[in-house]
């Protein structure tokens, strides 16, 4: 896999991504597209209109042209990287793609994102099927919208669409926020273990439905602690923490601390404290010094559902 892929994918379902339109879904919707997980496959499953397939099938043409489907993303932001999957598509899958993006402020209608300014991201490229291509992308501006261009027509598993969050946060102006959110531009920039699952899950939109949509470390055998830290998405002062163990009923940290980073310096914002398994923890943190990173350390191993560090920006 591509280097990019460790960063957040914008357009998951899960992250408030929506396919918007598609010139055509006759065979499997668009919606299953930015879908979470590996796509599907039971052989031999048909429907009223054919093979069922867990991803987004257009007929076959017969006029010029060609399909597309139209994603606006759940988390604004600047693209690193594209995947787009064709599993289980062999014999029906496009020849070729490519990829548009788009800025379109507010909350447009298909036909005005349409209307918009493109640029291309991922130019004409070959597709093969029933594999993953990674098409990485080099262009710094933000972007709401993306548009993939599949020639002539087919089927695409999962379109991912890997990048740093950018959102618009004016809109909080004289406001609280989740500084750590993944939706507000949060991101875990190191971790000392991700065996089970990846650390940017606990700063995921939304509850954690099972284990395996939180951060789950291997078992510790050295005597030390496991660790991540988090990009804020500004430079703020927080106010409130809320520490999740949600679904982790054997494999919770005995305790956890919170220590906030700005610069060379260092400030305690939590002490070490005790947690429960299966427990949303909420602690009020004293102090008024802006910080730029917060650094969990979970004692001395497990998961975390969630982090949400509420406060100000500075």
């Amino acid at each position: 896999m591509a280097d990019f892929t460790r960063l957040p994918d914008l357009a998951l379902r899960t992250y408030g991504g929506s396919v918007v339109a598609a010139s055509d879904e006759s065979f499997a919707e668009k919606e299953s597209l930015i879908k979470p997980g590996r796509p599907g496959f039971t052989p031999e499953t048909f429907g009223n209109k054919g093979q069922v397939y867990d991803g987004w099938e257009t007929r076959r043409r017969r006029e010029p042209g060609h399909d597309w489907a139209l994603v606006r993303l759940g988390i604004p932001g600047v693209i690193r990287g594209v995947v787009i999957d064709t599993a289980w598509f062999k014999g029906n899958y496009p020849p070729h793609a490519s990829v548009e993006a788009a800025a379109v402020p507010g909350h447009p209608s298909p036909g005005e994102v349409l209307d918009a300014s493109w640029t291309e991201i991922v130019p004409l490229v070959r597709l093969r099927g029933d594999r993953e291509h990674f098409f990485a992308v080099a262009d710094d501006t933000r972007y709401t919208h993306v548009r993939l261009n599949i020639h002539p027509d087919g089927g695409v598993a999962r379109l991912r669409v890997h990048g740093e969050a950018r959102p618009d946060l004016s809109l909080y102006d004289g406001l609280g926020l989740d500084l750590a959110a993944l939706a507000n531009g949060g991101l875990v920039t190191a971790c000392s273990n991700e065996f089970y699952s990846s650390p940017n899950n606990v700063i995921a939109p939304g509850l954690a439905r099972h284990q395996a949509e939180g951060w789950e470390t291997a078992r510790r055998r050295d005597g030390g602690n496991d660790w991540l830290v988090i990009r804020l998405a500004g430079r703020g002062v927080i106010r409130l923490a809320e520490i999740d163990t949600t679904n982790l009923l054997y494999n919770a940290p005995a305790a956890v601390s919170l220590t906030g980073i700005d610069g060379d310096r260092e400030v305690e914002l939590l002490p070490r404290t005790p947690l429960q398994p299966d427990t949303p923890h909420r602690f009020r943190l004293d102090g008024d010094t802006p910080v730029t990173h917060v650094r969990v350390d979970i004692y001395p191993d497990g998961g975390l559902a969630r982090v949400r560090l509420h406060g100000h920006l500075a």
